[in-house]
């Protein structure tokens, strides 16, 4: 069984990653099959709909999962082990759905032609995702993605949560993989309507999240967290943090 669950961790982190890289391209309309402005119609209530219920979904499904009393009932059924596995699958699962029904919408809220302008707002799109995926390996990317988990139970050996650090750009904002995925998700030289209500949905989600996240992080830390929080930035990083 330790086998099974260390191939389970392997196969979930691959499509979870999968998942990450399509979302890149699906943003930037480049190289898959669909993105998010492929085949664009105008815009219908049902359209309008059917996308909000798709990032609504993907929300729900996000931060439900990642709550801790979820996570004390979920794993009464799926091994503590392969919890977080479980977790990357079932996000990599709601946004191959969202990939698979997103409604393009047409319009145009902007578009910039000077080359420069294009070139520093693409090169700003990249960034972010850079930032996003630098983040994780600022903490624990394996962890986070579940496969230190699996590995360590391969082993036999007991499982340590990781510890609460304050390093690289987290010593500067709280939420840097939240930061990467806001100008992941802004920048870009050509603005469609379906972008913009795929960027504004999101938007709120995180932040959302973003509350959720620290409520739950300031009962498990108490005092660590709130002076953490007093001296960095949510999301931009500000001068004059204590």
């Amino acid at each position: 069984m330790k086998l099974v669950a260390f191939v389970y961790g392997i196969v979930s982190y691959v499509l979870g990653s999968a998942a990450m890289v399509y979302l890149i391209c699906f943003v930037d309309n480049i190289v898959v099959p669909k993105t998010i402005d492929t085949m664009p119609r105008d815009a219908s209530v049902a359209a309008v709909l059917i996308d909000l219920l798709l990032v609504a979904l993907f929300a729900f499904q996000h931060s439900l999962m990642a709550r801790p009393w979820f996570k004390a009932r979920w794993t009464r059924i799926v091994p503590q082990h392969v919890e977080r596995s479980t977790y990357v699958l079932a996000t990599a699962l709601v946004l191959a759905l969202l990939f698979w029904q997103w409604q393009p919408i047409a319009g145009v809220v902007w578009n910039v032609e000077n080359p420069l302008g294009k070139g520093l707002l693409q090169a700003l799109f990249w960034s972010g995702w850079v930032i996003l995926f630098a983040s994780t390996f600022m903490i624990n990317h394996f962890d986070l993605f579940g496969l230190r988990q699996v590995t360590l139970r391969l082993k036999n050996q007991p499982y340590q949560p990781v510890p609460f650090v304050e390093v690289a750009l987290y010593r500067f904002v709280r939420h840097p993989i939240m930061l990467g995925l806001l100008i992941g998700f802004w920048a870009t030289p050509s603005m469609s309507a379906g972008h913009l209500l795929l960027a504004a949905a999101t938007t709120v989600y995180i932040f959302i999240g973003i509350y959720l996240e620290e409520r739950d992080t300031r009962q498990a830390l108490g005092e660590t967290y709130e002076r953490y929080r007093r001296r960095t930035s949510m999301i931009v990083p500000l001068p004059g943090r204590d």
